[in-house]
């Protein structure tokens, strides 16, 4: 289908874009330092006195929440996991805005190991500057992802929003006993990562200039579900995805909630075509050199400033980063047991 609208560029309505539009990692963490999580007082309809069981909330910055359910006819215990995910437009084509933005939504839910069952849409649109027919092509986009993910999407919410804003909230659910977790990674395993970096660079370039990065657009729009069944028939525990706070920023979240520590290989790390030629014209997103200084205090590195914001790149609808080796991914690194450093990049 044509694109339509191509005179119109989505992402200079937003102040920023993608995932790079995140609250910074520190002043987050602030924020939710003294949150615990709600938890279920009472018993859970329909399960008699069994309370609910918040499975992984808050503490270690998981990609979702899981919820354990009461045991199935079988005796088979599941987890609901639940998660929302939304931001301002990452590239200027609503239909490819649409598919990255639920793409990325469903990651958190493969990211732990589950399955997504249902979505609704969420949406922000500023009606009196942009047609609704550029908000019903960001739909279509989200519905045809979450299409090929076999995933419902049924109804939503909107609001009359000053920046466009797209994304979905996710229900899936999970295996109790094999959900990947933050908080699971062990020393002497290798780290795997499942798609190449730089798609922060390459989209902060896409909004100053307007040029498209088709390779950037295929990477983004590529569901994380065979990396995550992949991870699963491995035995793995521990993944995450990298998404706004960048390689270093999540894989540091990783190992504190671990008690471990990290090795990574920059040379081993992929990156999509472009990415290192952007950065050196300066086409850098704030939020990755925020990511950057965020993790400095914990890092201890031999390789160049430039590596470095590239490793701390606020990616968009990234992949996975796994505690374990997959088949046609590339290890990156390893865990080791706990140093000074969180994280040692050589």
């Amino acid at each position: 289908m044509a694109r339509m609208n191509a005179t119109v560029r989505l992402t200079q309505y937003a102040a920023g874009g993608g995932c790079a539009c995140k609250v910074p990692p520190g002043e987050l963490e602030r924020v939710l330092g003294g949150l615990t999580g709600g938890r279920a007082s009472g018993p859970v309809p329909d399960a008699g006195e069994r309370e609910g069981d918040l499975v992984v909330g808050v503490e270690h910055g998981d990609d979702a929440a899981a919820v354990r359910i009461h045991p199935a006819a079988d005796g088979t215990g599941r987890v609901v996991i639940l998660t929302t995910d939304f931001f301002t437009p990452v590239v200027d084509d609503p239909y490819d805005w649409g598919r990255i933005a639920a793409t990325n939504a469903l990651s958190d839910v493969y990211a732990m190991g589950g399955t997504p069952v249902v979505a609704v849409n969420l949406l922000g649109w500023p009606r009196d500057r942009l047609p609704f027919e550029l908000a019903a092509e960001v739909m279509r986009g989200g519905a045809e992802a979450c299409a090929a993910a076999g995933t419902h999407l049924a109804g939503g919410h909107s609001i009359d929003d000053p920046e466009p804003k797209y994304g979905l909230a996710v229900t899936g659910l999970g295996d109790p006993d094999r959900l990947l977790r933050n908080d699971a990674a062990r020393p002497g395993l290798p780290l795997t990562l499942t798609k190449p970096l730089g798609l922060g660079v390459l989209n902060n370039r896409h909004k100053a200039t307007g040029e498209r990065f088709a390779e950037a657009v295929a990477v983004m729009s590529a569901l994380n579900r065979e990396a995550s069944q992949q991870a699963l028939a491995a035995g793995v525990r521990a993944a995450t995805d990298v998404t706004g706070f960048g390689l270093l920023g999540h894989l540091m979240k990783m190992m504190r909630a671990s008690g471990t520590s990290a090795v990574v290989d920059a040379a081993a790390v992929p990156y999509v075509a472009g990415a290192r030629e952007s950065l050196a014209e300066g086409f850098v997103p704030g939020g990755s050199r925020r990511n950057l200084d965020w993790v400095r205090e914990h890092l201890d590195a031999s390789v160049d400033e430039d590596e470095l914001v590239l490793l701390a790149d606020a990616q968009t609808s990234g992949g996975l980063l796994v505690v374990g080796e997959l088949p046609g991914h590339p290890v990156i690194g390893e865990v080791v047991p706990a140093r000074d450093a969180l994280l040692t990049v050589r």
